[in-house]
């Protein structure tokens, strides 16, 4: 039998995520990002396409400069204005039953005890059904907007996320025991303090007594994804993630990075086969190949380049309108306290010798992970992906809600004639949904089971 593959919907609430410019297509609902109906309609759609989560980015903070100034944020609509994703969720459960719901948040903005408590909130409010994607955020403005001197050193970031977790771990996990709430009418009481527990942590950069105030949630930890590219990026998802956010440019290149980050995971104690790997792509579908590629080209006329290259340098923290174009990327990368993933993956990619440059990275960027053509031609290269080791697809918006609408209509019914995809979902909190019955929570040897000292091992699966 085929694999079968997860889908998500890759999104963000702004007027333009990815594919920059596209915000001006009259069929594009992103402008109507700040509307409770747009968010509605598009839960409701990806759940009957059976999707399997909504994957919510974020951005809480500006993107570095652009020609030496910020202004291009607001003039060309490159992710600004842009809402908080959290309080998005509640709407869309509660009209849904089964879809995901996955959201982007860093260590910078929120207090772990606050974010503690908001997810453990939602995971409650969602049966469940929640994901957090653990970033580290690279933004300079960012930092700045919550009263840092600037862009905390790179590797230092991923220091401070893991004493971030470490905390929230020992909130979701440690605070109540399974049994702790009892409910008990007659004697009046509703939890034995004896199995509730403050955490005391006392590290180099959270200090929080605790316990948490709500009661276990379906989860206790959300599902955990994480996209780094970088060394330390990749060290810390193979420690703490689930799912594995990539960006490879053809299966063939995704099937070494698979490998490496699962014989991290071994190296980290885990099993290879705790991570999942959801590569990201968008699509453009047409009955037949020249219709789809008609309509590819009627779609590129609405991309803003300066934009593109402006989002791209803002995520690594390099303002690319100011660089000369012969400046070897290997010089560059040195400097790049932002986002180095991206740059790493094209240095890595060049034959053996090469010195590629900022002029060679243009068409890199251009690149847009974008399948145009029928269904059968995109089952065909989805197929493709499956076998080289990619468990689901992250679909990136060119056109919302048209992107999602025309895959689930065209393209979802070959995917399920051949297996690619479920015809049904399964029952269960998010994570049961993607491993299987029994696993709703974090089990051994994750780190977040090693703060579950309370409880019983039957309560540890």
């Amino acid at each position: 039998m085929s694999k079968q593959l997860m889908f998500n919907i890759f999104t963000m609430n702004t007027v333009s995520h990815v594919n920059q410019g596209m915000w001006r297509h009259p069929g594009n609902k992103t402008v109507k990002h700040n509307e409770l109906d747009t968010w509605i309609e598009l839960a409701q759609l990806a759940e009957k396409g059976l999707f399997d989560a909504i994957f919510l980015a974020d951005g809480a903070g500006l993107g570095g400069d652009f020609d030496g100034d910020w202004s291009i944020y607001p003039e060309r609509g490159l992710m600004f204005p842009i809402g908080d994703p959290l309080m998005l969720i509640p709407a869309m459960a509660q009209v849904t039953k089964n879809i995901g719901f996955i959201v982007t948040s860093a260590p910078i903005q929120h207090p772990p005890f606050s974010f503690a408590r908001s997810m453990a909130t939602l995971d409650h409010l969602t049966n469940g059904r929640l994901g957090w994607n653990v970033v580290t955020n690279a933004s300079n403005n960012a930092h700045r907007n919550v009263g840092l001197d600037g862009l905390v050193e790179h590797d230092k970031r991923y220091d401070i996320a893991e004493e971030y977790l470490e905390v929230v771990y020992k909130l979701w996990e440690s605070s109540w025991d399974e049994d702790a709430v009892v409910r008990d009418v007659d004697k009046g009481v509703y939890a034995d303090p004896t199995k509730v527990h403050k955490i005391n942590h006392e590290g180099t950069y959270f200090r929080c007594e605790g316990p948490l105030q709500l009661i276990p949630s379906p989860q206790r930890t959300p599902m955990l994804f994480q996209a780094g590219g970088s060394e330390v990026g990749r060290n810390f998802g193979a420690r703490h993630a689930e799912g594995i956010f990539v960006m490879a440019d053809t299966p063939a290149q995704v099937a070494p990075v698979i490998a490496d980050m699962r014989e991290r995971a071994v190296q980290a104690g885990r099993s290879a086969g705790d991570l999942k790997f959801f590569q990201g792509l968008t699509f453009v579908v047409g009955a037949t190949l020249d219709e789809a590629q008609r309509k590819a080209a009627e779609l590129d006329e609405y991309l803003d380049p300066t934009a593109a290259m402006a989002y791209r340098g803002g995520f690594m923290g390099i303002d690319f309108a100011s660089v000369d174009p012969d400046t070897p990327l290997s010089e560059l990368i040195k400097h790049a306290e932002g986002i180095q993933g991206p740059l790493k993956l094209f240095i890595d990619k060049q034959p053996e010798g090469a010195n590629p440059t900022v002029r060679d990275l243009a068409s890199f960027f251009g690149a847009k992970y974008r399948v145009v053509g029928t269904p059968e031609l995109i089952a065909d290269e989805l197929s493709e992906w499956a076998a080289a080791g990619v468990d689901g697809i992250n679909i990136i918006s060119i056109i919302t809600p048209g992107t999602y609408a025309e895959f689930i209509e065209h393209v979802v019914p070959v995917l399920q004639d051949r297996g690619l995809m479920k015809t049904a979902y399964a029952p269960g909190t998010l994570r049961e949904k993607m491993y299987g019955p029994g696993h709703a929570r974090l089990g051994n040897p994750h780190p977040a089971a090693a703060h579950r000292k309370h409880l019983t091992p039957t309560n540890q699966a």
